[in-house]
């Protein structure tokens, strides 16, 4: 006979009750065995939306959902660190940062994911590149990471099984705005590859998950007192997602962008923050002495990322695949771009097909947006303002409704702030 009932767990959540170690553990395994039922955890998660968890309650729940699968033990001869990004519109940090830090000394661990509404995902980014694949085991991730230092791949099957039934459930209960279910459902997969390190990228703004600077601080605080408490070297840096971030919104767009920041050029605010997050990777691996700006000019971090593509069946000299269908929006005035929203860009890249709608969607490769100004550049009436690239012209209008608002030219704007808002550390 169970020791407990689901119904009596529910219920002391829902009347503001903490809930103990013993239950946290039997409910999560309980779920993902099938003992406690789908509408179970979805009145739980609900309840925990409401009444919120304390840090205790947090980090056992973060074990317990680790618990319920395996975790990777990488045996590599560099000290491992990896890097999480809560998920924005332009965001390809990872592709040029994980060849980066491993230029630097380090083993890079990334198991990435797909992207879903507005954000991008890695790995969909990635398969624009003709021959990659995403799918693993465990010993090739372990070979590639002794012998290239990098490698950005799918999570292995059995990784934190809990999370990944509680995340689609989380998606249509309308439950996957709590702290304590984010912070949990990120930090159990990442403890569980295996890293003795990781930095976190909480981006804060229109087009994040956490719209305000505060909000996303709670968030960071969160997610680095978890990972403390479980024996990972954590750090956080908050930073800006109300414009896109560099030029490229899309999959094989964003590609380019990244091998041109690899080749010494690209975007400044995307070199920054790949420089930003690299230096403190390379602290939490005991590397604070490499400069990875250098390493960066140097080109040895362009060649780590072609060995790194290649060794997961990619040609890193293929032409990457271009769209059948391109549209030009112009300034509608001269003057100085004062904004450009990151979310209105992020959904209309999603409508021409850069996203999905749903986890079993394809992506198209060559879809997405060209930011050809970015706030505080001058522009005349008539000028390029964004290039829409598409396989399906028949979804132009759809995206064009999603810009609507979405940028304004003025006689000036203010100056550029600092990508990089905050950080936290334990």
């Amino acid at each position: 006979m169970s020791r407990f009932a689901a119904v009596d767990v529910i219920r002391a959540k829902r009347d503001g009750g903490r809930l103990s170690d013993e239950q946290i553990d039997w409910v999560v395994d309980g779920y993902t065995h099938g003992v406690v039922a789908e509408e179970q955890m979805a009145a739980l998660a609900m309840a925990i939306f409401l009444r919120g968890m304390d840090s205790g309650e947090i980090s056992r729940w973060t074990g317990a959902m680790i618990e319920s699968g395996s975790r990777l033990s990488l045996d590599v001869s560099r000290p491992t660190v990896d890097k999480h990004s809560t998920g924005g519109v332009g965001d390809k940090i990872t592709l040029p940062l994980a060849p980066l830090v491993a230029a630097c000394g380090a083993a890079v661990p990334q198991l990435s994911g797909r992207g879903l509404g507005h954000t991008g995902g890695t790995l969909d980014k990635l398969e624009s590149i003709p021959g990659w694949r995403a799918a693993l085991s465990l010993d090739e991730i372990s070979a590639q990471l002794d012998s290239v230092g990098a490698v950005v791949c799918a999570a292995t099957e059995g990784l934190a099984p809990a999370d990944k039934k509680l995340y689609a459930l989380r998606d249509v209960t309308s439950t996957v705005e709590s702290i304590p279910l984010i912070a949990s459902s990120i930090m159990s997969k990442k403890i569980a590859e295996g890293a003795s390190g990781l930095v976190l990228d909480v981006k804060a703004g229109s087009g994040a998950f956490m719209k305000t600077v505060d909000d996303a601080r709670a968030l960071a605080r969160t997610l680095v007192d978890i990972g403390t408490a479980h024996g990972v070297a954590t750090v956080a840096l908050i930073t800006d997602m109300n414009v896109p971030l560099g030029r490229a919104v899309g999959n094989a767009a964003e590609v380019a962008e990244a091998v041109e920041v690899l080749k010494g050029g690209g975007p400044a605010d995307v070199v920054s923050l790949t420089v930003s997050l690299a230096r403190e990777m390379l602290a939490l691996a005991g590397l604070s002495s490499v400069d990875p700006a250098a390493v960066l000019a140097s080109g040895a971090a362009y060649e780590t990322w072609c060995r790194m593509i290649a060794a997961q069946g990619g040609d890193p000299s293929a032409a990457l695949p271009s769209p059948s269908h391109v549209h030009v929006v112009k300034a509608p005035a001269s003057g100085v771009l004062a904004s450009l929203d990151a979310y209105a860009v992020g959904v209309a890249a999603w409508r021409l097909g850069a996203g999905r709608a749903r986890k079993e969607d394809p992506v198209q490769a060559s879809a997405g947006i060209l930011c050809l100004a970015k706030p505080g550049e001058r522009v005349s009436a008539g000028d390029p303002l964004l290039e829409l690239h598409t396989d399906t012209p028949d979804a132009v209008p759809s995206a064009l409704a999603a810009l609507e608002g979405a940028y304004t030219v003025a006689d000036s704007a203010p100056g550029a702030g600092p990508i990089v808002l905050g950080t936290v550390r334990p």
